[in-house]
């Protein structure tokens, strides 16, 4: 599953790269959400391949790996959150630009929100973990570290080996349930900011649907994916790692019964470590669904009047700046004017 994870985020990461997207906005949270998957996937591998090898200090490898790994799937909480958070302004954006023009002051303060957002989010659980590393490294907490499959768990309980002073052992301790608790308060916190963002985003798409104004096909179809993503990534997000949190609820709160905990980790290793497949397929997806939503609305033009067939044409032309930013200007055409009467209603007169 690491494999595949790698496999997955390397694949979204090139094909942003061949594009030249991953510096838009919408992509660059993503791609960094890729990266951070790519790195993690990385990491399990390497543990994986450890498992069961007699490598020199590899207790102390073992244990530095999954503090990296830490660091990588916290920062993939944060990544999810800023994407699913642009996928709201997106929405919000178009919805208020629909009639109305959108001052350039506010994208502006929406990208410098984003850059600082995606900054923060690779500081924060670098900053987070440094104890981890330091105390943890230098009260030896990584003894025996290798055995009973702890290198390829990720969360593992503090050595007890009789050697080890008492003053360690309690360092090592505290470390254990420092890290357990950043891991469900990150994820916790992400998933309650995503929930929010997700009601918000719905309440936003109907109001969208139900508020009259001119809208070609392929602007409805940029929409609509978009609306989907806002969906669909938090959905990969609860499947990956939700199996991880409940075996660390019931490890805190029946640390004995080991049946489920067997259950529960063969499950975290199937979904865990698939973050990265899961979201370059949810990615590939929608792509595939956008591009069927646009060759529908260029079929539907075929039929249309001559003057709907000049709308496909207008289209058309800024097809490509759409497909590579997800991007398109809600103003009505340049054939047409909008009359708002005095009284309520309105009525569409050609130039």
């Amino acid at each position: 599953m690491a494999t595949l994870s790698v496999i997955g985020s390397s694949s979204f990461i090139a094909y942003a790269v061949f594009q030249n997207i991953q510096k838009s906005p919408e992509i660059r949270p993503l791609f960094y959400l890729s990266f951070s998957d790519l790195l993690l996937g990385i990491c399990w591998l390497i543990e994986a391949l450890l498992y069961g090898t007699s490598v020199a200090n590899k207790d102390i490898v073992c244990y530095n790996l999954q503090a990296v790994g830490q660091i990588f799937y916290i920062s993939s909480f944060l990544y999810t959150v800023n994407y699913i958070w642009y996928l709201y302004k997106e929405l919000r954006m178009r919805h208020n630009q629909n009639g109305q023009s959108t001052f350039p002051l506010v994208i502006d303060y929406t990208c410098h929100v984003g850059q600082i957002a995606i900054i923060l989010s690779s500081l924060i659980p670098l900053l987070l973990m440094i104890p981890v590393f330091c105390l943890g490294n230098v009260s030896e907490c990584f003894h025996n570290f290798s055995q009973s499959h702890r290198c390829i768990l990720m969360f593992s309980p503090p050595s007890a080996m009789a050697e080890l002073p008492s003053a360690n052992t309690s360092v090592c301790s505290t470390l254990y349930f420092y890290g357990i608790t950043i891991f469900l308060t990150s994820f916790l916190l992400s998933l309650l900011t995503i929930v929010v963002l997700l009601i918000q985003a719905q309440t936003l798409y109907k109001k969208f649907v139900k508020k009259t104004g001119f809208l070609g096909s392929e602007q409805w179809a940029v929409i609509h994916i978009v609306e989907q993503r806002v969906r669909f990534y938090p959905v990969a997000f609860f499947c990956c790692w939700g199996p991880a949190v409940i075996l660390v609820i019931i490890k805190l709160t029946k640390p004995q019964d080991m049946k489920i905990h067997m259950a529960l980790c063969v499950l975290q290793a199937l979904t865990a470590s698939s973050q990265g497949l899961l979201n370059c397929g949810v990615y590939s997806w929608t792509q595939y669904k956008f591009y069927q939503l646009k060759q529908q609305a260029r079929r539907d033009a075929d039929t249309q009047t001559p003057l709907l067939c000049s709308q496909k044409r207008f289209y058309s032309r800024g097809l490509d700046t759409m497909e590579s930013a997800l991007g398109f200007d809600t103003s009505p055409p340049p054939f047409f004017e909008t009359v708002i009467l005095e009284h309520p209603g309105t009525r569409i007169i050609p130039h």
